[in-house]
């Protein structure tokens, strides 16, 4: 395989990679922490557990053939064909490793203590989540949910947990317990927020607006000592009508507190706002990339 193809077809099997290890990392906190203590991982793969509880039947297979009509509303929604391949890898991947692991994982877990279950569970299988979602699949189930209110509302990955997962909460505290069902809202908030984490990454930065009268010596003070850039944008005050230039700057979270006294000596009376963002692009930055999202290799 020449350079040129190798290219091509790097970011599908990167996906294909981040794909399995979420899958495995999912399968490893349902089978270690999950099932054990009897905490509901939410979705089909809850339902699953329920069923399991009164049966006999695999919780991986369940899982296999509960996800065949949410894959078709997927497949709908999230993007056909390159939404289905990584998806169908990710259902299928998990339901094996689900049924695989009980031949090597331990039956009852590491802990009985039920608090532990449920965070470290939430955090092994958010981190499952995370990857899955950086590489655009899901992991099928309440998941497929979640990520069509996340793509069309904006809804936040914990917040849709909690919306499409309540009615497998309220079977489980019918079937395992109301004790076991809180903790599995512990679960599913928490798993949410990691999976959130990991698919923003680690490059959360922190963006500035400050209205200031002193706008040449902020500027040059920002410019000098912190060598990052910044944008002079008009502004006007409301009350009093006199213009006042508004510096916007984007930096780290360690950069924060040194962007803050550079402020406060050169205008004490400078108006600040500190901001968040999950990404920031370009120079002094990470370099802007292509959009992985291009069409895939045919």
């Amino acid at each position: 395989m020449n350079m040129n193809a190798l290219k091509r077809f790097w970011p599908w099997f990167r996906d294909l990679g981040l794909v399995l290890i979420g899958s495995l990392a999912q399968a490893i906190g349902l089978r270690l922490f999950l099932v054990p203590a009897q905490l509901a991982s939410g979705g089909v793969s809850g339902i699953s557990q329920l069923i399991n509880h009164y049966t006999d039947w695999p919780i991986g297979l369940m899982v296999l053939i509960g996800n065949i009509p949410l894959f078709l509303l997927g497949w709908r929604f999230l993007g056909g064909r390159r939404f289905g391949l990584r998806t169908a890898t990710a259902v299928i991947s998990y339901s094996f490793f689900v049924d695989f692991l009980v031949l090597f994982l331990p039956e009852n877990g590491l802990t009985d203590d039920i608090l532990l279950n449920s965070l470290y569970g939430a955090v092994v299988a958010g981190f499952g989540y995370g990857l899955v979602y950086r590489a655009r699949g899901t992991s099928g189930g309440s998941d497929i949910l979640a990520r069509i209110l996340n793509s069309w509302r904006g809804v936040s990955m914990s917040a849709s947990y909690l919306m499409v997962d309540s009615a497998v909460i309220l079977g489980a505290g019918l079937v395992f317990g109301w004790k076991q069902a809180l903790y599995a809202l512990i679960t599913l908030y928490v798993s949410g927020l990691v999976a959130e984490t990991i698919l923003a990454g680690p490059t959360t930065v922190r963006t500035a607006l400050i209205v200031t009268g002193q706008p040449e010596i902020v500027s040059e003070r920002i410019l000098a000592d912190m060598q990052r850039g910044v944008t002079v944008m008009p502004g006007t005050g409301a009350y009093t009508g006199v213009p006042r230039p508004v510096l916007y700057c984007v930096v780290t979270k360690a950069e924060v507190a040194f962007l803050k006294t550079i402020v406060q000596e050169a205008d004490p009376q400078a108006f600040m706002v500190i901001g968040q963002a999950h990404e920031a692009l370009g120079e002094g930055f990470q370099p802007l990339k292509k959009s992985v999202s291009q069409e895939e290799p045919r």
